[in-house]
């Protein structure tokens, strides 16, 4: 018999997980409806016609194809068969992929669905995504994004918003992160200024991985993408640049002053931190010329949030993208949009065990079954302690009284009520603490004012 396994990059999640899980999503949920965002979903499956081309060469790659219903080869040209061109293999037996992100399809929505939408339109969802990326620490093939994107408004006070939002969800968690900042017209005008305007998206694309690969891979990459020495000579002081944010700025105006196009990221960067000082923000900020977010659909402000005190990729990321909806036949709509990565969260949270206590609590007591006359006694009680929104159970079996004690301590039931026959000649029942051991005797008033306040 065939041992069961998961597909590589996929994950199992115990009740003890999801409760930790559903921590995250409740958290970031409320910060959401806090500044009035509202949810939608999408559908799992989209039509490649819309997924392809969205996120460049490298993240079409990523696309999980789903093969056509019935005979899929039956339609395909033998020629095509034979030549084994995988590209154009894809393109006559799959018309589907998993979604990639949540930004894509949310712009396919507003574009389907604006007749019934008021703007601008601001929206949450929360759901999972599929990359078919090479899985590895912090890195999955399906994992939950939490986003949030507002779309039909040019105002860079959107952009601040979800800094906010950043900082207030981070702050909730108790994590301490670095909310990295930087403008893709300001890198747009760095290739401008070092002569290799039309190569903006290999640029992009090389400096994003700084990070991961250093600065000697980064200029590897660059050299590959036919880019001049001359020109990534220029590009080194640049990508180094530090000091303080004002710093940056005023270094900045000086290089980037012949780039009309670099001058209004720089503007915009200015406007948004100026908004920022006016506020209490308890987690760093940095502009970081080398963040550029390698998605071909940002323009404007990119975001990403690192984590201080735990070695894992960005945690959180987005930007402002005006054109996107275009692709769809809805020209200038801007839209601007976050997305928390769940999956790296979750990992983040465990190993610094910043779960709250309670977050892992179920069940909050168990009624232990002595058999069917006690059963039949306990029923109504249980509903009466349902309804006033106490987590119950009562043991389905009449087992040994050992085993349902183990039952109480593998599920982290902190109390017990026992009923027996004296119990219930009495109308009283005995609640035990299973950490300490100690009993009571309790009546129903008794129990539901504990249950309550406890």
């Amino acid at each position: 018999m065939q041992k069961p396994s998961l597909p590589k990059g996929t994950r199992d999640f115990s009740p003890q997980e999801m409760a930790r899980r559903n921590y995250i999503f409740d958290t970031i949920r409320y910060v959401y409806h806090l500044y009035g965002f509202k949810q939608i979903e999408t559908p799992a499956m989209e039509n490649l016609s819309t997924l392809m081309g969205k996120y460049g060469e490298e993240g079409d790659k990523l696309l999980f194809k789903i093969l056509n219903s019935g005979d899929y080869l039956s339609a395909v040209d033998e020629n095509i068969l034979a030549a084994k061109n995988s590209n154009e293999m894809v393109r006559k037996i799959s018309e589907k992929g998993l979604r990639y992100d949540l930004t894509v399809p949310f712009a396919r929505y507003v574009v389907m669905h604006r007749n019934e939408l008021t703007f601008p339109f601001k929206r949450y969802q929360i759901q999972a995504v599929w990359r078919a990326d090479r899985p590895q620490k912090g890195r999955y093939r399906e994992f939950f994004q939490c986003d949030a994107d507002t779309i039909g408004s040019d105002s860079l006070f959107n952009e601040v918003e979800l800094i906010q939002i950043m900082d207030e969800v981070y702050k909730r968690f108790d994590i301490r992160v670095c909310i990295k900042i930087n403008n893709r017209k300001i890198l747009s005008g760095i290739a401008e200024i070092i002569g290799e305007a039309e190569k903006i998206v290999d640029i992009t694309v090389a400096i994003d991985k700084l990070d991961k690969i250093g600065l000697e891979g980064v200029n590897a990459e660059l050299i590959s993408k036919n880019i001049s020495q001359e020109a990534i000579a220029k590009l080194q002081p640049i990508i180094l640049l530090s000091g303080s944010t004002a710093e940056k700025i005023a270094v900045l105006k000086t290089v980037l002053s012949d780039s009309e196009v670099g001058m209004r990221g720089l503007e915009e960067i200015e406007f948004i931190f100026e908004k920022l000082a006016l506020l209490k923000i308890k987690n760093q900020i940095e502009l970081d010329l080398t963040l550029a977010r390698g998605l071909n659909y940002y323009t404007g402000a990119i975001f990403e949030v690192k984590s201080l005190d735990v070695a894992i990729g960005s945690i959180t990321g987005g930007g402002r993208y005006d054109n996107l909806t275009g692709v769809f036949g809805m020209p200038d709509v801007s839209g601007v949009g976050i997305s928390f990565g769940a999956d790296r969260i979750f990992d983040v949270l465990n190993q610094l065990d910043l779960y709250p206590k309670e977050t892992t609590i179920g069940t909050e007591v168990l009624f232990i079954n002595f058999g069917l006359a006690e059963v039949n006694y306990l029923l109504p009680i249980v509903s009466v302690l349902r309804a006033r929104g106490i987590r119950v159970e009562l043991y389905p079996d009449t087992a040994k009284m050992k085993k349902q004690m183990s039952y109480a301590d593998s599920n982290n039931i902190p109390f017990v009520v026992l009923v027996g026959e004296d119990e219930m000649r009495s109308k009283i029942m005995r609640l035990k603490n299973m950490e300490t051991g100690e009993q009571h005797n309790v009546d129903l008033p008794a129990l539901l004012a504990f249950l309550t306040n406890r």
